[in-house]
C-alpha cells in the first residue's frame, strides 16, 4: 500500500460529506473548508484529513498523534508532502471539450473579427465543416499526437477529469477514427477521460439532412462499443428535436444522452434531453424559464460555456437564475477550435464570476463536483471526500477560492496530485 501525508496545508478547499453527488440552489454556495490542515492519501485515494496539531507552522509533524491518526503497524513508509500552507483543492472536471481535432481554423478567427457570425460562417461551408474535411485527411496517429497535445495542457492547468466528443468526423469513417484516439488518450494519461459520440454535429458534406441523420442512428452501435455518452447538436441550422428523438431513442440502452441545446436559439433541445433523461444538457447561452421549469426534478445538469459566449460574443447563460431556482449548474471549457480554442477550467470559472455573476464558491463547485456530475464522475472526482480519487491540485502559499478567479492569469499551480 502505497501511503502520502500531505501537511501544513493553509486551506483545504472543496470538503464534501460522502454520498452528494451535485450542488444545487443554495448549496452550490457552500463548500467545506479547513484551515491549517492535513490530508492522508493511501493507494491513490483520499483516506482522511483534518486539523493540524498546534498551531500553524511547517515543523515536523509528531507520529503519532491525537490529531493525525497514525498508520497500523509494518506498513510501508509514508511519503510526506509539505503544503508549506499552500491550498489543496479537488481538481478541475472538464465536461465538455472537443479536443480531438486537427490543425487550426484561425482563419475563421479573421473572419469573425471582421463581422461575420459563426451560423454566417458554417452557411459558406466553414466552421465544424473545415474541421472534418481536415480531420479526414490527418492520418490517426497524428490526430493522436496534435490532440494529447492539448491534453496535457489541460492537465498542466489542473484538470483532472475531462470528457472529449468526436463530432468532426461527420461520416462513419472519420467518428471511429475520433473515438479511437479518444479510447487511446484515455488509456495514456491519469486524467480520468469520457467519451462521446457527437456524429450529429453537422451535415457532412455528402448526405442530404435525412440520409445524414440515418447515417448517424447507423453509426451507433459501432460507436457504443468505444463511447460512453451520445450528443445531438439540437440547434438552429443543425439537428432538430425530431431528429434528436429519433438519435437517442436509437441510443437507448446502449449510449448515456448529454445534448448540445440554446446555444443559438431556442431550440427546444433541453425538453428533448429531460425526456430522454440526458446526463446534461449544455450551452444554454439562450434560455427561457420553460427551460427551467423542465429541469426542476429532473437528474439533469445544465451546464454552461462562457468560452464560446466570450469568444463568439454570444449572451451568457443565467445562471444566477437557475440556482435561485434551486438548480445546480456546471461550467465546462468547450474547448475547441472554432468557437472556444482555450481549455483553461480556471479562466472559466473567473468568467463565471465576472460575466455570470456567480460567487466564487458557486463557480469552484460548478467546475469542481457539478462538472464532474456533468460526466458521470461525482462519485469518484470533485470534492474533498474520504474514499474518493486523490485527484488534487496543490497551490502556492496564499491561495484561496475567490483569490483563484480574481487572479485569473497568475500562476497559481505547485503541483496537480493524480
Amino acid at each position: 500500500m502505497s501511503s502520502t501525508l500531505i501537511k501544513n496545508i493553509g486551506l483545504l478547499a472543496g470538503i464534501v460529506p460522502e454520498g452528494v453527488l451535485r450542488k444545487e440552489g443554495s448549496a452550490q454556495g457552500e463548500t467545506g473548508m479547513q484551515e491549517n490542515a492535513w490530508l492522508r492519501i493511501e493507494d491513490g485515494r483520499i483516506a482522511g484529513f483534518g486539523k493540524m496539531p498546534g498551531p500553524a507552522g511547517h515543523d515536523v509533524i509528531p507520529d503519532p498523534s491525537p490529531v493525525i491518526p497514525s498508520r497500523p503497524e509494518g506498513a510501508a513508509e509514508e511519503s510526506q508532502i509539505d503544503a508549506l500552507g499552500g491550498m489543496l483543492m479537488p481538481g478541475f472536471c472538464d465536461s465538455h471539450t472537443h479536443i480531438v481535432y486537427a490543425g487550426s481554423r484561425d482563419g475563421e478567427f479573421l473572419d469573425k473579427i471582421n463581422g461575420l457570425s459563426y451560423e454566417e460562417i458554417a452557411a459558406r461551408g466553414g466552421g465544424i465543416l473545415n474541421s472534418s474535411d481536415l480531420l479526414n485527411r490527418t492520418p490517426e496517429d497524428e490526430l493522436y499526437r496534435q490532440s494529447m497535445a492539448r491534453v496535457n495542457e489541460m492537465m498542466a492547468k489542473g484538470t483532472v477529469a475531462m470528457e472529449i466528443k468526436s463530432g468532426y468526423g461527420l461520416c462513419p469513417e472519420g467518428e471511429m477514427k475520433m473515438l479511437r484516439v479518444i479510447r487511446r488518450i484515455k488509456e495514456s494519461v491519469p486524467a480520468a477521460v469520457k467519451s462521446t459520440f457527437l456524429g450529429a454535429h453537422a451535415i457532412g458534406r455528402k448526405y442530404t439532412h435525412e440520409e445524414y441523420v440515418q447515417a448517424v442512428i447507423d453509426m451507433i452501435p459501432e460507436a457504443s462499443v468505444l463511447a460512453d455518452f451520445v450528443d445531438v447538436f439540437c440547434d438552429e441550422g443543425f439537428f432538430t428535436v425530431e431528429d434528436t428523438e429519433r438519435i437517442l431513442s436509437a441510443a437507448k440502452g446502449k449510449l448515456v444522452p448529454k445534448i448540445h441545446a440554446n446555444e443559438l436559439a431556442v431550440s427546444g433541445g433541453v425538453q428533448v434531453g429531460v425526456k430522454h433523461g440526458a446526463l446534461s444538457v449544455d450551452h444554454l447561452e439562450r434560455t427561457t424559464d420553460a427551460e427551467i421549469e423542465a429541469l426542476r426534478g429532473s437528474s439533469t445538469m445544465p451546464t454552461m460555456l462562457p468560452g464560446s459566449s466570450f469568444f463568439l460574443g454570444l449572451p451568457y447563460g443565467r445562471a444566477k437564475d437557475y440556482i435561485k431556482a434551486g438548480l445546480g449548474v456546471a461550467l465546462a471549457s468547450d474547448y475547441n477550435p472554432g468557437s472556444s480554442p482555450c481549455g483553461d477550467m480556471r479562466f472559466v470559472m473567473a468568467q463565471g464570476c465576472i460575466k455570470m455573476k456567480l460567487t466564487p464558491v458557486e463557480a469552484f463547485n460548478a467546475v469542481t463536483i457539478n462538472s464532474a456530475y456533468a460526466m458521470g464522475l461525482s462519485l469518484e472526482y470533485g470534492s474533498i471526500t474520504v474514499g474518493k480519487k486523490a485527484a488534487l491540485i496543490l497551490t502556492e502559499p496564499g491561495w484561496d477560492i475567490t483569490k483563484l478567479a480574481y487572479q485569473y492569469q497568475t500562476p497559481f499551480i505547485r503541483k496537480v496530485i493524480y
